[in-house]
């Protein structure tokens, strides 16, 4: 079995695989890994791999020397089974990398984006040669609110929750709508714009802020929030040839 562990800004996901198939899902502090010494009890794990978009804590870092089987730590010279053309990939978070290649697992051969919602939004582009060609990065939803309160001198600190209105008839709707119909239009451009470059274009969603809108692409999106996951999974097994 498979050991993968995602080691995000605010949390840590891990996972067991068997094969290309999710066995179980945990959520960890991405400062300890709590978690670990249980996974290891109950299942037979052969190797593993290692993304994180933050320093490893002394914590971790003793954890991971001790495991009895061969560990993966994620990094721009690990290879990979798709072309990347990121000019500075030692800059390029091992989150995204991983979202694409696991998009590009499920659907290979395809023009797909792959937009992941969590501290920072991103939008990943590989075409159907199997090319990463790169992408950006934007504000995630919390980090919305909290710039509005922090770089101000009045405006109030709020949240997702609480009433919506189309257009703000107070301080608080005014807020909360803008940063929530703001994520809304930029993804929504971001995705008409790649579809009249790329007619066949595939839609992925994933991470933990979710998605809650229309479009007329509904039928060409996929939501997916273990796709980080499944991308190291591929990584993995690509780095071991079982290809």
């Amino acid at each position: 079995m498979n050991l993968v562990i995602d080691i995000g800004n605010t949390t840590a996901k891990v996972a067991i695989f068997k094969d290309n198939t999710i066995v179980e899902v945990f959520r960890s502090s991405n400062q300890s890994l709590d978690c670990l010494p249980e996974i290891l009890e109950r299942f037979p794990v052969r190797q593993g791999i290692v993304a994180s978009v933050i320093s490893l804590t002394k914590k971790v870092t003793e954890q991971l020397e001790a495991f009895p089987f061969s560990v993966i730590l994620l990094n721009a010279t690990t290879p990979i089974p798709i072309e990347n053309l990121y000019h500075t990939p030692e800059t390029l978070g091992c989150d995204r990398l991983a979202a694409i290649i696991g998009a590009s697992e499920i659907y290979p051969g395809r023009n797909l984006l792959v937009i992941d919602a969590g501290t920072a939004i991103t939008f990943d582009f590989i075409n159907a040669h199997g090319q990463y060609l790169g992408g950006n990065i934007s504000p995630g939803k919390s980090m919305r609110f909290k710039a509005l309160h922090t770089f101000t001198n009045k405006l109030p600190l709020l949240s997702e929750e609480g009433n919506r209105v189309p257009l703000g008839i107070d301080t608080d709707t005014a807020i909360r709508e803008g940063v929530m119909k703001g994520i809304e239009y930029e993804i929504k451009g971001y995705i008409d714009f790649f579809q009249k470059n790329y007619p066949d274009l595939l839609v992925f969603l994933t991470g933990g802020d979710g998605f809650l809108f229309e479009t007329s692409l509904k039928n060409l999106i996929f939501a997916d929030k273990f796709l980080v996951l499944k991308g190291l999974n591929r990584i993995l097994n690509y780095n071991n040839g079982r290809i």
